[in-house]
């Protein structure tokens, strides 16, 4: 015999999100689970045939709260005003971010213009710290963009953007250049990741922590990574029996993409 079936069962069944297994009560107050007891057809039937019935007059449904697989209830309310929700900290912080990349940017435009002057000529350094200097201030728009999809664009960009000078204007050698620029990315993933164990905590923006581990901290490590190898690299040149040359022969290679 079909046991019956009240709508809180209807409301939790209909509410099961990706195979969750929920509890249930049965009409005579036993507990029984959905892995213990297997729906026949036309039970299911006439679960479904209840859901219609409680459709079709409009009747509403609650759950209880004590529910873990229970699906959010709607209720028309002002939620449109609550569309660019984004917690004040992590807005904060995302402001100082774009100080952070520009900052980098401005010291990678430093590197560059360092390594191409005449005195130093270094073409293939210039080129790699110039690319660095256009992909932070990209991050940096980026990050911008962001808050004006989240609608927390709200600054004037002089508010947000403050002065910003390079860490250092001169380098002694290619080395010194190589380790100073994985030094500030090392900085730069250690701000990123700040960030997200702040708005991953109390917040809980999932979206944001996201978009800043998939769009931002996979290419940080990856940074470093290819200044590592270009330290190891220009370090073993440097010991070997072209010495004198190896910094202008891993220029050559740099200049031409082979490292």
């Amino acid at each position: 015999m079909l046991e019956k079936t009240n709508l809180s069962q209807v409301a939790r069944f209909l509410s099961r999100g990706r195979g969750a297994v929920c509890d249930t009560m049965g009409g005579d107050g036993r507990l029984f689970t959905t892995q213990s007891r297997k729906l026949q057809l036309a039970d299911m039937m006439l679960i479904l045939g209840s859901f219609v019935v409680v459709a079709l007059l409009g009747q509403n449904v609650e759950v209880s709260a004590k529910d873990s697989c229970a699906f959010p209830t709607y209720t028309f309310s002002n939620n449109s005003k609550d569309w660019n929700h984004m917690k004040k900290s992590c807005v904060e912080l995302v402001e100082k971010q774009v100080q952070v990349e520009l900052h980098a940017s401005m010291t990678y435009l430093a590197m560059g213009a360092h390594f191409s002057q005449d005195t130093y000529n270094r073409p293939g350094f210039a080129k790699l710290f110039f690319e660095a200097a256009t992909e932070e201030r990209e991050h940096a728009t980026k990050l911008l963009k962001y808050l004006s999809m989240r609608g927390q664009l709200t600054k004037d960009l002089g508010d947000i953007i403050q002065k910003i000078d390079p860490l250092k204007e001169f380098w002694q050698s290619g080395v010194s250049a190589l380790e100073d620029a994985l030094s500030l990315e090392v900085h730069v993933t250690r701000t990123i990741k700040h960030i997200i164990k702040i708005c991953d905590e109390e917040p809980n923006d999932y979206h944001f922590v996201d978009y800043l581990t998939t769009e931002f901290l996979d290419e940080q490590h990856r940074g470093q990574r290819d200044l590592a190898g270009k330290l190891t690299t220009l370090g073993k040149m440097k010991n070997g029996p072209q010495k004198e040359l190896a910094e202008f022969l891993f220029d050559k290679k740099l200049l031409n993409g082979e490292v």
